[in-house]
C-alpha cells in the first residue's frame, strides 16, 4: 500500500511509490499531483497502479493530464491511461519515440500547453545527445520538480537497499544528501554545458523555494540554495 498523499502546499503533492531496479540499482518512485485552476488534476512520473493508489488519486480529483519527463520515467503510463481514457499524454520527443504504443500530444519542448492552465512553467535541459529533461516550477508554490538532475538520497535508504559497493558509488557521484547531483553518467553525457548553463540559469530564475526530485529527499525550503549546488557540476 502506498501512504497518503503528502501535501507540499495548496493544491500540490506527492504520492510514493515502491523500488525499482535500475541496473540492478534500488531506485524509489514517487509522483507528483497538481490541481489545476479549474480543478483538474496534472501528474507527474505516474508511479505503479495499485488499487490503493487508484483510492488515493480519485479523492483529489480527476487525473487529466499524464506528464513523463524523460524517456526513463515511463513505466506506468499506459496504466493510468486505461484507468482515466480522458487523460492527455505528455513528454518529451525522447519519450514520445520510445513509447510509440501510446499517443501523445506535440512534444514537451519550451511552450507551456494552455491546458495546463498557467500554472506551470518549462524549462527542456538539454545539451546532452543521449539525454534531456523537461524540468517543471510549479508557480503558485514556486516548487521546482526535477526527475533525475538531481538525485539525492539519504544514508537510511541506501543502507537499507544498496550494496556496500554501490553505497561507495553514491559518495563518489555525489547523488547524496548534501549534494544532490545528477548521476556520473549524466554528467559526463552533457557535452554542449553552454546549453546547460542557460538551462541551469532559467531554471534559478524562478527562485524557487521547494524542490522536488523524484529520488532522494525532497526539499521543503532554500530551493534555489539547493539547487545551486546540484547543478554545481555545470
Amino acid at each position: 500500500m502506498c501512504g497518503a498523499p503528502v501535501p507540499v502546499d495548496d493544491g500540490i503533492w506527492i504520492l510514493e511509490g515502491g523500488n525499482v531496479s535500475f541496473y540492478g540499482f534500488a531506485y524509489p518512485t514517487r509522483c507528483v499531483i497538481v490541481r489545476l485552476p479549474a480543478g483538474g488534476l496534472w501528474v507527474w512520473s505516474p508511479i505503479a497502479l495499485t488499487p490503493d493508489v487508484r483510492r488515493q488519486v480519485d479523492a483529489l480529483g480527476t487525473p487529466e493530464h499524464l506528464v513523463s519527463p524523460n524517456k526513463i520515467h515511463h513505466l506506468y503510463l499506459q496504466d493510468w491511461k486505461a484507468a482515466w481514457p480522458e487523460a492527455r499524454l505528455w513528454g518529451p520527443q525522447s519519450t514520445v519515440d520510445k513509447r510509440t504504443d501510446l499517443v501523445f500530444e506535440a512534444a514537451l519542448d519550451d511552450t507551456e500547453p494552455p491546458d495546463w492552465q498557467d500554472a506551470l512553467d518549462m524549462v527542456r535541459f538539454d545539451g546532452s545527445p543521449v539525454m534531456d529533461e523537461v524540468v517543471f516550477f510549479h508557480r503558485p508554490s514556486a516548487t521546482v520538480i526535477l526527475a533525475d538532475l538531481s538525485e539525492h538520497f539519504s544514508q537510511g535508504f541506501l543502507m537499507r537497499h544498496w550494496k556496500p559497493w554501490q553505497r561507495w558509488i553514491a559518495g563518489l557521484w555525489g547523488i547524496v544528501e548534501g549534494k544532490g547531483y545528477a548521476s556520473l553518467e549524466w554528467r559526463l553525457s552533457f557535452f554542449h554545458r553552454g546549453k546547460a548553463r542557460a538551462n541551469r540559469d532559467r531554471i534559478l530564475a524562478w527562485n524557487p523555494d521547494r524542490v522536488i526530485m523524484a529520488h532522494g529527499e525532497w526539499q521543503p525550503t532554500g530551493g534555489k540554495a539547493y539547487l545551486e549546488k546540484a547543478f554545481a557540476w555545470v
